[in-house]
Order: C-alpha cells, then sequence, then structure tokens
C-alpha cells in the first residue's frame, strides 16, 4: 500500500503523534494503519519508560461528575511545563480519567501503592478459594487469582472505561509520546452518595 500524505495524516489526526513518527510507524506497517496504530502504542511506552526519571513540575485538576449528581471523580494529572499543563487536550486527559475513576472506582494508582496488608487481605481470601484446586496448580493459580484482582483494583491498569482495548497506563504513555513530556496521575478520588 501506498502511503501518501492523507494516510498519514489520517494517522496524525487520530493519534496526535508527531507526523515524523506516524510516517514510521506505516512505513513499518506496510501501510497498515492499524499496524502502525499498534506500532506507536508499542513506542510510546519506550518513550514514556525514557522520561520517568523527570521531574514533574505542572498539571491540571479536573473533576467528573456522574448524571444524577451521585458519583465525582476527581484527578491530578502532573506534567513537566505549563505549556503542556494549559494545552486542551492535556485538560482534556485528565478530564478523561476522573470519568473513568468516577466509573471504575479504582483502590491504587499503581502497584507500588499496594500495601501488605492489603496484599495479604486478597491472599487469604483467595486461598481458601483455591483449596479445592490440585496442589500442583495450586500456587500458579493463586497468584493468577491475585494478579486478576489487583488489575482491576489499580488505576493504571484498568482497561479504559471508552475503550477497553488499551489500559490507562496505555493511554499516559501515548500521551507521553504525543506531549513529550512525563505525565503521572498523582492523586485520584471518587466521592460517591451511597
Amino acid at each position: 500500500m501506498e502511503i501518501t500524505t492523507e494516510v498519514i495524516k489520517a494517522l496524525r489526526e487520530e493519534t496526535g503523534v508527531s507526523i515524523m513518527q506516524c510516517k514510521k510507524a506505516l512505513e513499518e506497517a506496510g501501510g497498515d494503519m492499524e499496524k502502525a496504530k499498534v506500532i506507536l502504542r508499542k513506542v510510546s511506552s519506550s518513550i514514556a519508560l525514557k522520561k520517568s526519571d523527570r521531574t514533574l513540575g505542572a498539571g491540571a485538576a479536573a473533576a467528573y461528575t456522574h448524571a444524577g449528581n451521585t458519583v465525582v471523580g476527581a484527578v491530578i494529572l502532573a506534567c513537566e511545563t505549563d505549556f503542556v499543563s494549559k494545552n486542551e487536550e492535556f485538560q482534556k486527559l485528565a478530564y478523561e480519567i476522573a470519568m473513568h475513576v468516577a466509573a471504575m472506582n479504582p483502590a491504587f494508582r499503581s502497584r507500588e501503592d499496594i500495601t501488605e496488608a492489603d496484599l495479604k487481605a486478597a491472599q487469604e481470601v483467595f486461598e481458601k478459594e483455591a483449596q479445592n484446586i490440585p496442589e500442583v496448580a495450586r500456587a500458579k493459580a493463586l497468584q493468577g487469582k491475585i494478579d486478576s484482582y489487583l488489575s482491576e483494583r489499580v488505576l493504571l491498569e484498568q482497561p479504559y472505561v471508552k475503550d477497553p482495548s488499551i489500559t490507562i497506563r496505555t493511554l499516559m504513555d501515548s500521551a507521553v509520546q504525543k506531549f513529550g513530556e512525563k505525565i503521572e496521575v498523582v492523586r485520584f478520588e471518587r466521592l460517591s452518595v451511597k
């Protein structure tokens, strides 16, 4: 498939990634738009890793109130500069993550935030469930149950509510690639009437 300027532009508009990165991804994917998106996602996580040691100095706070005014999700999304924090797309990202928090009610930001007490409590519950599993497979089954439970409770590992094919971490990595800065959820809260 020929990689035309229109195809590159379409990928750029859809992903927000630079034209050069879009062109490289399309070339690597042989012109296939869907494969190029996967390549860009893969590249975005490595870019995010490279920027992980940078200092956060700016950010945006966003809140989402669910219909009926009974649930609110709030997020503080940090970045490196005011230039990015004032960007409309960055503020929209903070709002989208706040909406996700309202919908999915995560308990932890990342696995590093899980306390020993939380982990021990989950392990005790799942050990009782795993008693009927044969001894040789019990440890693996127990670890699988704990990992599954935690991925449902950890914000960065949850499937994004508007696109379950990606996680919140993938969404954030794409934003790092788009804005060229380290971006991090530093705090989130979910409040509900019930």
